[in-house]
């Protein structure tokens, strides 16, 4: 049992502040824009499930789908940190940019719920930091002695983030009412600088970890 608990608590721990539901729910929110209630719980079911089998599929088979492409973690985040910095980069310089062409009620549902899997939870809310310390956790637990019970912590700490996500991206409406347009663009704003920030860090660690690879 202590394995179980042990193995729950490490991926909840490790992967929580990572995805940051909280943190993206005014990205999910200027992403939705325009989209009722109705369609941004739509949103946000599609997205908590993605991220629920992307975090899953990391831990479990990660580490060997990476292998059979020869491809390795540092070059995951490599190629993540650059995506998440151009949506970033998007989201904080060209957001005035969509908001004078499209009107918000003008936003066909179906132009929103294209969104749910790209760029919304890949790589936005489940990213390459993410998908890297997932692997990294099922990778540490394949050598377990105790494997089934490692599995199942594993399975119930993932599918605990993938709730907080739904919850909190299925409740964006309210806070953007809460917040008003002024406070949410604010809000957005930073988020997006976060968000690129986030995605140099991601960047970073690829790179010096590549470079300390082809030193050894």
């Amino acid at each position: 049992m202590s394995h179980l608990v042990t193995s729950f608590l490490a991926v909840v721990a490790a992967l929580f502040p990572i995805v940051n539901p909280l943190g993206m729910v005014p990205v999910f929110i200027q992403m939705t824009e325009g989209s009722t209630d109705s369609v941004r719980a739509a949103v946000a079911w599609r997205i908590a499930t993605g991220g629920l089998a992307l975090m899953l599929g990391a831990l479990f088979v990660g580490s060997y789908i990476l292998a059979f492409f020869g491809l390795t973690v540092p070059a995951v985040q490599v190629a993540g940190g650059l995506v998440v910095i151009s949506t970033g980069w998007r989201l904080l310089y060209l957001g005035d940019v969509e908001r004078s062409t499209v009107q918000p009620d003008k936003v066909p549902p179906e132009v929103v719920l294209r969104r749910s899997f790209f760029p919304l939870t890949m790589p936005l809310t489940v990213g390459p930091g993410t998908i890297s310390v997932a692997i990294t956790l099922g990778s540490h637990s394949a050598h377990s002695s105790e494997l089934l019970l490692d599995a199942i912590g594993a399975a119930a700490g993932s599918l605990v983030v993938a709730s907080s996500i739904y919850v909190c991206y299925r409740y964006a409406g309210r806070i953007d009412r809460l917040l008003g347009p002024g406070g949410t663009d604010i809000v957005v704003r930073l988020s997006a600088f976060i968000l690129m920030c986030l995605g140099v860090q991601i960047l970073w660690n690829g790179v010096v970890d590549l470079w300390t690879s082809t030193i050894h």
